[in-house]
């Protein structure tokens, strides 16, 4: 969850935006962005789209094998 925490945080900072700021533009909760910056683990698949979208992003189902067939 670490790696999803980071993406956002750092993103939002390059943005300029506070978390209040961020969670305006994106649409979601204050409180949603801050659950996924501290690395919360009972997230909403939906809200956490929502915000990954800001950076034309999602999460999505990725088979478990796929780093190693991939390497």
């Amino acid at each position: 969850m670490s790696v999803l925490s980071d993406f956002v945080k750092n993103r939002r900072k390059q943005l300029g935006l506070t978390q209040e700021e961020f969670a305006d533009k994106a649409g979601v909760a204050l409180t949603v962005i801050r659950k996924i910056e501290q690395g919360k683990e009972n997230l909403s698949l939906s809200k956490v789209n929502q915000v990954l979208q800001m950076f034309g992003n999602v999460i999505g189902p990725i088979n478990e094998n796929y780093e190693t067939r991939n390497s």
